[in-house]
């Protein structure tokens, strides 16, 4: 059994859906802390009503969320009428533009980074959260997962799950009735659907961080220490050949290039999902529960499915994976601490902030005492983690600057103009270069 990072709490979130979570506004549950929280909260928000006119810079990656960021952008217009928020949400060279911004003296007032390495990275533009209202409501594994040298140094948004999501219709439809739990057994599902005219893999090998998804499972599946492995890695005193595991992954990608749709470097986000759920592919790689929404837009009564990801020719590795991976900073030295603060502490503690999480972005919140998302990939990745917990997210123990070379590496490999030695040997060199802050 995989070791679990953290992620009890999380896990234990989903499960409650099955059992009931409680109201989504005020739940019966809230703790004193809570409640006294929200008042404090509140009473920011009246006194705001009152002061003068602010503008708060928001610089967010996961595009995928930008209806409800916009959601909830709107509503604290309703709260602080006085505060405008200049809120930027991108998804390409996200790392490298934030810190050209870092460089150029205009850090935003709150940006997103990752979770983990990154921490430690960005401490120096980040203001402690430790006391704020927030912290007092934050699922105490999230909580473990934001703190850097004692300090909540940020706040997520989301908890992500990661597994491999397939087309339940589709899978009926070739006769599929098990699922893949080694990559012999993959390919054997793969051959199953093209027999039938349908393509297995829906890819969007134009975005970078695709990789970083698919890669941490075989991270998983080779060491129930996936933090030390990675360490290794940094320190460059281990090698991809010493890890059988990990060698899997190139060839994992090269099956799903080999049976996915064309041109898999020219798909992005988008049209990777709109792919997946118009049916034109059974099985979509890299992704998790964030699309659900963008597949049902396009069809309602979409059939997902969830499992492990393979990773060898044990399926005792199969495995997958969940965790708070990215979360919002507040820029230290802000000209608005206060009023960035307020932000973050009315969506953590009000009602409406409370109900966002499940109701308005659909994800599972990272805050004690509120209702899980009435969402199918929620509930199957529940299901799915009853017989093999989630190996946590070994994605946070490295920095972005690494998963985005990593990402651009492995484009080069799957368009060909590197070799699988050359690959490695870059991807082995980055590591060491950008893995973790110096």
């Amino acid at each position: 059994m995989k070791k679990i990072l953290s992620l009890g709490v999380c896990l234990a979130v989903l499960a409650g859906m099955s059992s009931g979570c409680g109201s989504s506004s005020t739940p019966s549950g809230t703790s004193e802390a809570a409640q006294t929280s929200q008042s404090a909260v509140s009473t920011a928000a009246a006194e705001s009503k009152e002061a003068e006119p602010v503008t708060i810079s928001i610089l967010q990656s996961q595009a995928e969320y930008t209806d409800a960021y916009n959601a909830y952008v709107s509503e604290y217009k309703k709260v602080a009428p006085n505060v405008t928020i200049d809120l930027q949400v991108m998804q390409a060279d996200y790392p490298t533009v934030l810190k050209s911004k870092i460089a150029a003296g205009t850090i935003p007032d709150i940006f997103m980074t990752t979770a983990g390495g990154e921490l430690k990275a960005y401490a120096e533009y980040s203001a402690d959260l430790t006391n704020e209202p927030l912290a007092g409501v934050m699922l105490d594994g999230v909580k473990k997962d934001m703190t850097y040298d004692g300090k909540l140094m940020g706040a997520p948004l989301v908890m992500d799950t990661f597994p491999l999501i397939y087309n339940k219709k589709l899978f009926a439809e070739a006769g599929i009735t098990e699922l893949p739990k080694t990559l012999s057994e993959l390919e054997a599902v793969c051959q199953k659907l093209t027999a039938k005219g349908i393509t297995p893999f829906s890819n969007g090998y134009k975005e970078w961080w695709v990789q970083k998804h698919i890669f941490q499972h075989f991270i998983a599946g080779e060491s129930s220490d996936s933090a030390k492995l990675v360490d290794d890695f940094i320190a460059g005193t281990t090698k991809f050949e010493e890890h059988p595991t990990l060698m899997n992954y190139f060839n994992f990608i090269d099956m799903t290039v080999k049976y996915g749709t064309p041109k898999p470097l020219e798909s992005d986000f988008n049209a990777q999902v709109g792919t997946f759920a118009n049916g034109k592919a059974a099985m979509i790689t890299g992704q998790g529960q964030w699309i659900e929404s963008g597949v049902t837009k396009i069809t309602p009564d979409f059939d997902f499915g969830v499992m492990l990801y393979p990773v060898s020719e044990d399926a005792g590795k199969a495995n997958v994976c969940a965790g708070s991976a990215q979360c919002l900073r507040v820029n230290k030295d802000s000209k608005v601490l206060t009023d960035a603060k307020n932000l973050l502490n009315w969506l953590y503690t009000s009602d409406y902030g409370k109900n966002w999480f499940g109701g308005v972005a659909k994800v599972i919140g990272p805050v004690k005492d509120i209702a899980a998302p009435d969402m199918k990939l929620p509930k199957a990745f529940a299901e799915l983690t009853k017989t093999t917990p989630s190996s946590g997210a070994p994605v946070n123990y490295s920095l972005d600057s690494f998963h985005q070379k990593f990402g651009e590496i492995m484009q080069s490999y799957i368009e060909k103009a590197k070799t699988k030695e050359q690959a490695i040997d870059e991807i082995q060199k980055a590591w060491v270069k950008l893995g973790a802050a110096k």
